[in-house]
């Protein structure tokens, strides 16, 4: 979700009513000529318009919910991101975290819930360790702090540290404060596995704010010794724009850092969103990613938001968060082309790699006025011999597509609750959804944890592979031929 300033919305199927209870290292960069202007792609099929009413489910045969965790108190602020570890799932929320016990996928449990406020609180794990984003400007460092102005200089947005050894009693053991805070991270392991990496993205610098000054084209990076979490510490500042990135337009923001980096560790790969940019990093030296290709879209694309590898890294999928998240945007006003995927080729080799757009993807159904509705967070399915993924569409619900075809994306599922309300805008809807091990985990904005299941023929051989550990802006590679 865009972060707009500090002090800082057819055909479909009824399954059911209502639910029970939503730097110091400077990086080598292409030159400002290699950004590549996307052409417009020829105009999408016309969007169904059959709404479902206030609270009502409706998906393909395909795709079912079964289960639903509702939000409590205090954790009942916005819900965020989700990472997952063996048998649980660990939920991000503005007020804090949740982790729940998915042993049994259609029977969650709340194993612990941490009130923790700072938004987003974006989280990834590894091992032992829970690491949150906190991106509003707080009074201190600790759980119990409160909002202070970024324009304060003792005021502190970054990282949170926490042990998780004993998932119902997490313990705070660690904070970095970086540059403009941390809209998100994402986690990268080190070559000689001693020690992780988090790459901070972070955005919106002012003037008056001390710890956020423009020109802010960087990241910040943190060693975290795996050993000694205690000392992790920021250990380099790429500047991945000394040309100042895109300068911004009418339809499009200017580049002042990245919004979400997504990391292939196994390929020393990363895609980069960085709001007017889309580019492609060498990661080989954790501590000095070099940009080695970027690509604009000065006609379609507002806010780059995220990115999506396929299995063999030879396609990339960019995201389009028009609205900030806080927008009809799935309706026939706006169209198919905006608020949506763009998915491009990648060619070639090392440092002489390109991306090269093949199309747009966006769902194929129109969303009430009444309704936020753009492309967010989602993940690869690891179906065998083809490019799957399964996104969150904010009220626009869960949408799973095929985009083997790079330049013909088609859906093969979807799930949608109906607005929040049928004549006033109010926001909500999925944030991510994600597929681990056999399931399709989404966290509701308002209703809480949603559990759903995909059975298609196209996606069985998904179920063949296991992960003990996922956050899925660390992108693992899967059994493919």
């Amino acid at each position: 979700m865009i972060r707009f300033h500090k002090p800082r919305l057819r055909q479909l199927r009824v399954v059911a009513l209502a639910t029970t209870g939503l730097l110091v290292a400077s990086a080598l960069v292409a030159p400002a000529s290699s950004a590549q202007t996307v052409p417009q792609a020829a105009p999408a099929p016309a969007l169904t318009n059959t709404i479902p009413g206030v609270d009502e489910i409706v998906s393909s045969p395909n795709l079912r919910q079964i289960a639903n965790v509702p939000k409590v108190a205090p954790l009942d602020a916005t819900n965020s991101d989700i990472a997952f570890q063996g048998k649980y799932a660990f939920a991000g929320n503005y007020n804090g975290f949740v982790i729940y016990d998915i042993s049994r996928p259609s029977a969650p449990t709340v194993k612990a819930r941490v009130l923790c406020p700072g938004s987003q609180n974006d989280i990834s794990v590894h091992g032992d360790l829970l690491f949150l984003s906190t991106d509003s400007s707080r009074s201190d460092d600790s759980c119990n702090s409160t909002t202070q102005g970024a324009d304060v200089k003792g005021s502190w947005e970054g990282i949170k540290v926490f042990d998780i050894k004993d998932k119902a009693n997490p313990r705070y053991i660690k904070s970095v404060e970086t540059a403009c805070g941390s809209h998100t991270h994402t986690l990268v392991p080190g070559k000689d596995r001693k020690a992780i990496y988090l790459y901070v993205s972070s955005y919106s610098p002012r003037a008056e704010f001390p710890d956020c000054q423009p020109p802010h084209d960087s990241i910040s990076i943190i060693k975290v010794p795996v050993k000694k979490p205690t000392d992790a510490a920021v250990v380099a500042t790429p500047n991945l724009f000394p040309d100042g990135g895109f300068p911004g337009s009418q339809t499009g923001s200017a580049t002042t850092g990245c919004h979400d980096i997504t990391a292939y560790p196994s390929k020393d790969l990363a895609a980069g969103a960085c709001m007017g940019d889309g580019i492609l990093l060498d990661i080989k030296n954790r501590e000095a990613p070099r940009v080695i290709n970027r690509v604009r879209d000065e006609v379609n694309f507002a806010f780059w938001h995220s990115a999506t590898f396929n299995n063999s890294g030879t396609k990339v999928i960019f995201t389009d968060e028009l609205g900030g998240g806080g927008a009809a945007t799935c309706n026939e006003t706006v169209g198919p082309n905006r608020g949506a995927d763009a998915i491009y080729d990648i060619a070639g080799r090392g440092n002489a790699r390109t991306m090269t757009f093949r199309s747009y993807y966006k769902i194929p159904r129109a969303n009430a006025d009444t309704e936020n509705c753009v492309a967010h967070n989602g993940s690869l399915i690891p179906v065998l011999g083809k490019d799957i993924m399964v996104q969150a569409w904010y009220q626009g619900g869960i949408s799973v597509f095929d985009f083997t075809d790079s330049a013909n994306p088609k859906e093969i599922a979807f799930w949608e609750r109906g607005p929040l309300s049928a004549d006033t805008f109010v926001g909500g809807g999925t944030w991510s959804a994600y597929y681990y091990n056999g399931h399709i985990y989404s966290n509701d904005m308002v209703k809480g944890l949603d559990v759903l299941e995909l059975n298609d023929w196209r996606t069985w051989s998904a179920k063949l592979t296991r992960y003990q550990e996922l956050n899925v802006q660390t992108q693992p590679s899967y059994l493919g031929w």
